[in-house]
């Protein structure tokens, strides 16, 4: 059950990661000083990243969480 644990906070971490990049191309929009209407769709452009990063996130810390609860 420890590969568990690993993979999971290896998956975790990936998921972090994603987050990050997205946290750091919003940024880079707002930067940019455009208008409302384009930065909305900039950061609609960046949602589902940031929903599949929060996914493997969240899926790689509960793969940690059985893998404690099995060992």
């Amino acid at each position: 059950m420890e590969m568990l644990v690993w993979a999971g906070a290896a998956v975790s971490l990936a998921g972090l990661v994603g987050l990050i990049a997205c946290i750091i191309k919003v940024m880079a929009a707002r930067k940019k000083n455009l208008s409302d209407d384009d930065l909305r769709a900039e950061v609609q452009k960046v949602l589902p990243y940031n929903l599949g990063a929060l996914l493997l996130s969240v899926l790689g810390l509960m793969m940690v969480m059985v893998g404690i609860f099995l060992s």
